[in-house]
């Protein structure tokens, strides 16, 4: 019988103390392949958590990490923008502070450390995508509505994990020509990358409570259907 297990896992990256969520199917005794996900800019917040839940009942090891410290969770445009903002400013944090997480996740007695994937929903995309870049070893990376902008030149190491890349072609927040660009930095380093651009939608697209279309962000069940059976053939690829 699958019994999910859930608990919090604190660490502390230059100073600040994290908390993330990890769920996990307590049942089996063997260590289990891991996915970690990245939250959008509003924190480790409650979509964040039920991902995390979701994919343990599936049969993976989740966790939801803090990307901000003392498990943040800004309510409203201008609080989230102002917990994301630094990290945003400063990519090179932000690329150790993912890494760090990705290191205590890894650590797990739970988690296979050799079948690992780390996702991400918009600055979250960004986060996992940075992870990618910064030359971790994991085997997949999914970016879901993320943030394209490539840090600064030259910081970019050889990527190692598969890339799957799900996003709205009406997203204000990174738009077609930034998804080719993004193609196009991916092949300059040799990944093995696949970008599914999905018509009518903008960001956001798999929140179920997002419907602001003058912010550009609006749900859509059928691109959030989509973009989670393209997850899930993905993992059984990468995580096999």
């Amino acid at each position: 019988m699958m019994a999910i297990a859930q608990r919090t896992i604190e660490y502390v990256h230059e100073g600040i103390r994290h908390i993330g969520f990890m769920a996990f199917d307590d049942s089996k005794t063997k260590p289990l392949p891991g996915i970690m996900i990245a939250p959008t800019w509003a924190g480790r917040d409650r979509f964040a958590c039920a991902k995390a839940l979701k994919l343990a009942e599936l049969g993976y090891a989740a966790f939801a990490i803090d990307m901000y410290g003392e498990s943040q969770v800004g309510v409203g445009a201008e609080a989230c923008a102002k917990l994301m903002t630094p990290l945003v400013e400063d990519r090179a944090l932000l690329k150790d502070r993912i890494n760090k997480a990705l290191d205590i996740f890894k650590d797990q007695s739970e988690v296979d450390r050799n079948r690992v994937a780390a996702m991400g929903f918009c600055f979250g995309g960004l986060c996992v995508l940075d992870l990618a870049r910064s030359g971790a070893s994991l085997q997949g990376v999914i970016s879901f509505h993320g943030i394209f902008t490539p840090p600064e030149s030259g910081t970019v190491k050889a990527i190692i994990p598969k890339i799957l890349v799900m996003h709205g072609f009406d997203d204000p927040m990174a738009t077609p020509d930034q998804a080719i660009a993004l193609g196009h930095e991916l092949s300059q380093h040799q990944a093995d990358w696949q970008i599914h651009l999905y018509g009518q939608t903008a960001h956001a697209f798999t929140n179920p409570l997002a419907n602001d279309p003058g912010f550009g962000t609006v749900y859509n069940e059928t691109a959030d259907m989509r973009s989670w059976e393209s997850l899930l053939d993905f993992l059984k690829e990468v995580l096999k």
